[in-house]
């Protein structure tokens, strides 16, 4: 296995992962991983759904989690902290103090709604059918620059999510990909080359190939991420990733601490 780090990484308490964060902690251990972050969905502030999101009040119970396999495995393996947090206009306050809460190595800035319509979850696939392909991208493309934007993160998860169920948009969308390149390197947000997306009806890693090429020519850094929700997927597709990376040109990542970027690693 390649010696990249794996910054996203579930636990049980979003409602839709399985296996326990000494499990994570093992099989990255094995795939021969020097550095992982566990960054579970934090709670939702719009809404309640215990199916996608920890609650508010298991915060302090994900913390002391993490922070026991830190513990148990500090001679074997670095283990960051991290969270992925939803981008939600209107709760960009509420974020920030909810996130202040607590001391983190990074936090993922994710968007999975377009106003209460969750786009990628399976349960609301059929609202697809109601939709404008195009008119969903530009949205989703929207609220990524305004989540670049915030302040509040410093690495965008999956950054053409909306791709996940292999609806693709009919139009040109090369304006919003270098509207967001340029959101990003501005707002110096780090993006996130996910590789879950291979698994996903898209059967792509996050984000394409084209998109990756137009952020690696503004210069946008990279983490990696197998976005986790089971312990064997720790890692998962990471020699495909490195060379998804690679081929877009880049030729390091970054590694993060107490929400700063301390280091680059080549590739």
């Amino acid at each position: 296995m390649l010696p990249i780090s794996d910054y996203h990484m579930h636990t049980p308490l979003c409602g839709h992962a399985s296996g326990e964060p000494v499990e994570y902690v093992r099989q990255a251990i094995d795939v021969g991983l020097k550095e992982i972050g566990f960054s579970d969905h934090a709670p939702l502030l719009s809404h309640k759904d215990p199916g996608i999101a920890m609650d508010i009040t298991q915060l302090p119970l994900y913390h002391k989690m993490i922070e026991g396999v830190r513990r148990q495995f500090s001679d074997k393996i670095t283990i960051n902290v991290g969270i992925e947090a939803d981008y939600l206009p209107g709760f960009e306050d509420a974020t920030r103090t909810m996130l202040s809460a607590y001391p983190y190595d990074y936090v993922i800035g994710s968007v999975h709604f377009i106003e209460k319509w969750g786009f990628d979850d399976p349960i609301q696939l059929k609202e697809w059918d109601k939709k404008d392909v195009n008119d969903v991208y530009r949205e989703y493309f929207k609220l990524l620059r305004q989540s670049a934007r915030a302040g509040l993160f410093d690495i965008l998860g999956h950054v053409d999510l909306v791709k996940k169920f292999d609806f693709h948009p009919t139009e040109d969308m090369t304006d919003e990909i270098e509207a967001n390149a340029l959101a990003y390197k501005e707002s110096g947000v780090v993006i996130e080359i996910n590789s879950s997306g291979l698994h996903k009806p898209a059967g792509e890693i996050y984000p394409s190939l084209a998109h990756l090429k137009v952020y690696r020519q503004h210069n946008v850094p990279i983490t990696f991420g197998s976005d986790a929700h089971k312990p064997v997927q720790v890692g998962r597709d990471f020699n495909k990733a490195r060379d998804w990376a690679m081929a877009a040109g880049y030729s390091e990542y970054v590694m993060f601490m107490k929400r700063k970027v301390v280091r680059t690693v080549t590739l």
